[in-house]
C-alpha cells in the first residue's frame, strides 16, 4: 500500500514505490497493489484475504536526515481509530487506516504488516520528489522486491 499525495512533492514517495512496484510486479498475480492516495478508507475493504501487508510512506519531523529509511511492525506506532462520524476520511494517514482496517476486519486482519516509513521535509505544491527522496524510494522498492523473493522461497 502506498501514501501519500502526488502534488506535495515529497510526500508522494509512497506513490511513487507503488508505481515502481507495478512495473516490476505486472505479471504476479498473488500480489495486490493499493494506492492509498489520501482517501485511505475506500481501499480498506480490499485488504480482506491478505496474509501480509507492507505499507510506504512519508514521515516529517522525525528527527532524521531527509531519506532516511525506517521499517516499523505496524503494531509499534498504529493508532487506535477515531469513534467521530465525522472523521475527513480523504485526510486518514496509514496508522488510522489500519486502526479501521482491523476493527472491520476482525479475525480476518492479517497479522504480518510493516511500514516503510521516509524522512522528509519537502511537502511544497510540488509534482517532483527530491534526488534523496526519490533514491530512498528505490531504496525501498528494491527491499519490498527482495522480501517477496524471500517469501516465495520459502
Amino acid at each position: 500500500m502506498g501514501f501519500g499525495n502526488p502534488v506535495r512533492s515529497d510526500d508522494a514517495v509512497g506513490i511513487y514505490v507503488l508505481e515502481c512496484l507495478k512495473k516490476q510486479l505486472a505479471k504476479r498475480s498473488d500480489v495486490s497493489l493499493f494506492d492509498m492516495g489520501t482517501s485511505a478508507f475506500e481501499v480498506l475493504f480490499g485488504l480482506k484475504g491478505h496474509q501480509r501487508i507492507l505499507l510506504v510512506d512519508a514521515v516529517v519531523n522525525s528527527g532524521e536526515p531527509v531519506g532516511t529509511l525506517f521499517k516499523v511492525p505496524a503494531h509499534e506506532v498504529m493508532q487506535a481509530p477515531q469513534e467521530d462520524p465525522m472523521v475527513f476520511l480523504h485526510g486518514m494517514k496509514w496508522d488510522q487506516a489500519l486502526s479501521y482496517a482491523k476493527k472491520i476486519m476482525g479475525s480476518d486482519y492479517p497479522k504480518d504488516i510493516h511500514v516503510y516509513l521516509i524522512a522528509i521535509d519537502n511537502t511544497r505544491l510540488e509534482v517532483e520528489l527530491s534526488p534523496v527522496v526519490e533514491a530512498a524510494g528505490n531504496k525501498v522498492v528494491n527491499f519490498i522486491l527482495d522480501d517477496l523473493r524471500s517469501v516465495c522461497e520459502t
